[in-house]
């Protein structure tokens, strides 16, 4: 490693001695003074622990970039067929409301962003799920007071005087085993269908591998082992779902439900009603309308 570091060094250090300002500002923010001058500045590749946070410091933030599209192949399939067959609301009901604690939290116990940033962005993201879930099973009106139940939940676990802090201990404990239950229905229900349904692969494998890495930034970064069992224990069952994905990937009953354009309804019975409309018309007219034809 010293070898590396020393080949590096002048090539390197050209470049980390002039870094732009909102670069400079970034790194130093994420590694901390000590760990930006011996890394960067220094290009000292043997400062061990000050590898492991750079390499959990990038890990948090390539998990949190790709949380804000995990979720969009899964939208973008329940919006494609208009059928929720094979994703569970219970699923994501555990899940959005075990992340709404983990959320609140980590927010205030000043944990840095970087080790739990993804579970706004996947919250948000369930929500969208969840509603669409329950509209194309013909419940609207649940899809409201869902959204309202969360917006009410949030303002109470965000403020110290409605939950203070030992409560929201308390409450975090039980978001483990929520997040763990999440995964529970959605297994049950692949088990059940003999198939995943409008299930994405993209978004089960992703979480596969985000889970993983929250194991190790959570071992670097967080002191605290509520948050790193309830990781482990997510990835547990996150295998099992892959593990589902894989066995299920030809079955009849995976990906059933017909895809359907998005276009607005009645686009084509507008033209088509017009049509027989005027057919109508002129069949009347033929059979109808009075003869103009002079007699004699």
């Amino acid at each position: 490693m010293d070898q590396l570091a020393s080949t590096l060094r002048p090539v390197l250090q050209p470049i980390t001695h002039n870094l732009p300002s909102p670069l400079r500002n970034a790194a130093i923010s994420l590694l901390g003074n000590h760990c930006y001058k011996s890394l960067l500045y220094d290009v000292n590749l043997a400062d061990s622990s000050c590898l492991k946070l750079a390499i959990s410091k990038a890990l948090g933030v390539g998990i949190i970039g790709a949380s804000s599209i995990v979720k969009i192949p899964q939208l973008l399939k329940l919006l494609n067929s208009r059928s929720s067959a094979g994703v569970s609301f219970l699923s994501y009901l555990l899940e959005t409301a075990s992340f709404l604690i983990s959320l609140s939290y980590n927010i205030r116990s000043g944990f840095p962003f970087s080790t739990y940033g993804e579970v706004a962005l996947i919250a948000i993201q369930n929500v969208a799920i969840s509603v669409l879930v329950l509209n194309y099973g013909g419940k609207s009106a649940a899809a409201a007071v869902f959204v309202a139940g969360l917006a009410a939940a949030g303002y109470a676990l965000l403020n110290g005087d409605l939950v203070d802090m030992k409560m929201l201990q308390y409450l975090q404990a039980g978001a483990g085993v929520l997040g763990v239950a999440s995964k529970l229905p959605q297994i049950a229900t692949i088990w059940s269908q003999g198939g995943t349904g409008q299930l994405s692969a993209f978004a089960v494998f992703n979480y596969l591998a985000g889970s993983l890495s929250r194991i190790f930034t959570t071992l670097q970064e967080v002191d605290d082992n509520l948050i790193l069992y309830g990781f482990i224990a997510g990835f547990a069952l996150n295998a099992v779902l892959a593990a589902q994905m894989v066995y299920y990937w030809n079955s009849p009953a995976s990906g059933q439900a017909k895809s359907h354009k998005l276009e607005p309804k009645g686009k084509k019975a507008i033209p088509m009603a017009a049509m027989g409309a005027g057919s109508g018309m002129d069949a009347g007219q033929k059979s109808n309308s009075p003869s103009t034809r002079r007699r004699g």
